[in-house]
């Protein structure tokens, strides 16, 4: 993922309210979200040139999403593919506090991540040394350290935020809110190596650039009563919808 914006434990009815959008070069092969046929358990779209997934929900009531750090650096063939974190923590049978002290950091590119096991949420990154439980309240999480106020970060949050104020959170108002595709103003577009309409192109919630961008928006609702409903929006390089997917089920 590259924008997370959820609610965890911060809500009469839902445990976790969660919506974010994948970026992604869109070149990259990648699978629908669906339940994988070789562990059936696990709910999730995959990435088909490491095996992984940006963000995972289980039947037992696990749950996980990783994001990657903003840094410009080579890639390094021995890394591991951030993406197995997540559906190593949603296979396993860990607590989030062990799993994240499980994890050598080392072995990773930059990287944020989010585990639940549905009783508490560990939140660590392999570049800010952070590793902390979830208190119940509203987050959000980008290319950077949890709650970083990026401009985007924060747009999404207050529009969270109004959603629980006025009892309106539902699917279609959480995909309205990924789907902000107004840049940051130009006085707020942050210097680096990267041209200036692609490094201000990023600063929206919802990005649409020619070869890289949003390539889908997830919703997950994680009611108190066991029932979780996820959705997932998928878009082409002109930021239209190409598909749908919505899963309800009740966990074991």
């Amino acid at each position: 993922m590259c924008l997370v914006v959820f609610a965890w434990q911060a809500h009469p009815q839902y445990r976790l309210i969660l919506a974010g959008n994948r970026d992604e070069s869109h070149q990259r092969p990648t699978q629908d979200a669906h339940w994988w046929p070789d562990n059936e358990s696990i709910l999730a779209g995959r990435d088909l040139q490491a095996g992984g997934t940006w963000l995972a929900m289980s039947k037992s009531g696990r749950f996980a999403t990783v994001t990657n750090f903003h840094e410009r650096q080579g890639r390094r063939a021995m890394f591991e593919s951030r993406g197995t974190l997540v559906t190593d923590f949603v296979a396993g049978s860990q607590s989030p506090g062990e799993f994240a002290s499980s994890i050598s950091n080392k072995d990773y590119a930059g990287f944020s991540l989010l585990v639940s096991d549905g009783e508490s949420m560990s939140y660590l990154s392999n570049r800010d040394d952070l590793e902390a439980n979830v208190a119940p309240g509203i987050y959000g999480l980008s290319n950077a350290s949890l709650d970083t106020p990026w401009s985007k970060v924060i747009r999404a949050k207050a529009c969270l935020e109004s959603l629980m104020e006025n009892d309106t959170v539902n699917e279609t108002e959480l995909l309205r809110l990924l789907a902000d595709r107004t840049p940051a103003a130009v006085d707020d577009v942050a210097a680096d190596d990267l041209p200036f309409e692609i490094a201000r192109a990023l600063t929206a919630p919802f990005i649409m650039a020619p070869d890289y961008g949003t390539r889908s928006s997830t919703t997950v609702l994680w009611g108190n009563d066991n029932v979780v409903e996820f959705s997932e929006r998928r878009f082409d390089p002109a930021g239209r919808t190409t598909g749908d997917s919505r899963f309800r089920f009740v966990l074991e």
